[in-house]
């Protein structure tokens, strides 16, 4: 059998992403509250889909892709949390007293902050985020985290309680500078796209995530397409970083977000969230 043409890959791929879609932002409420961030659960998601894509590519066998999807997501935030060095990625759960385990979800832990998660062993983090946020069955978080469901159970008790308590989560420290941002983001709402590329180094990396990625160049057409549009940038701190909002005509509240990162007092690398509009509705950011 011949080779599939770069057309066949990239069809089958749009055919996968379509497939996927609604479970997607379930997968990135599930991983953006393992990080504490949204960004970050982002990038598990891709590695997910990634993961996914090329498994189904090679043994294409009729599963259930909800759990399958949740499995291979704990798995990649597993391998991300661990290679970065986080704390609390300790996946053996403490039995503990189960009365409770069967109550319904406080409201309290529903509404907590992404970063709050973190104080919590992953193995508490995995049970509390997969019952009480994305409401699934124990078995189905037990499925997910490779445990059983007695050892759910336990970890769900002692995550409850441990949000209750309402330790307070670390931060990571912004990157970036407000100044060279809001210079960005001055030309950029002036429409002054002359003084906007010359911000941009030659060899700058755009991620439209989840769409595609350009370098060099052939970023400039990004630009081009947004003197189509009425969107304005604003100043924002979402996951402890500087960020900008992107607020569509007439709208309070951010569409969706954009990171830059710069080098030498230019942009080098360009990640547009457009195409994942979900991330916006996770985020706790506050406007500057």
């Amino acid at each position: 059998m011949p080779d599939p043409t770069h057309a066949e890959i990239a069809k089958a791929r749009a055919d996968f992403l379509q497939l996927v879609g609604d479970v997607r932002p379930e997968l990135h409420r599930y991983c953006a509250r393992l990080t504490g961030s949204v960004i970050e659960g982002e990038d598990i998601v891709q590695e997910t889909l990634a993961r996914a894509f090329y498994a189904l590519s090679i043994n294409p066998e009729n599963i259930p892709l909800r759990p399958w999807l949740f499995r291979i997501a704990h798995n990649a935030a597993l391998d991300f949390l661990k290679s970065h060095g986080r704390q609390n990625t300790e996946t053996r759960a403490e039995m503990a007293e189960l009365a409770g385990a069967e109550e319904p979800a406080d409201p309290l832990v529903m509404r907590a902050a992404l970063s709050h998660f973190l104080v919590l062993p992953l193995v508490q983090r995995s049970a509390v985020i997969l019952k009480d946020v994305l409401g699934h069955s124990l078995e189905e978080a037990a499925d997910t985290m490779g445990n059983t469901v007695m050892a759910v159970k336990a970890a769900l008790v002692r995550g409850r309680a441990n949000l209750r308590a309402g330790a307070e989560a670390e931060s990571r420290s912004a990157s970036g500078s407000k100044e060279d941002l809001e210079r960005y983001a001055r030309a950029f709402n002036a429409r002054d796209w002359d003084g906007v590329r010359a911000m941009v180094a030659e060899d700058c990396r755009l991620d439209l995530v989840s769409r595609s990625q350009r370098r060099g160049k052939e970023v400039g057409v990004y630009f081009t397409r947004y003197a189509e549009e009425q969107v304005q940038l604003r100043l924002v701190r979402i996951d402890g970083e500087l960020a900008f909002g992107a607020y569509l005509a007439g709208s309070a509240h951010p569409g969706y977000f954009i990171l830059l990162e710069w080098a030498d007092g230019r942009v080098k690398t360009i990640r547009d969230f457009r195409y994942v509009p979900y991330i916006a509705a996770e985020a706790e950011y506050q406007e500057l």
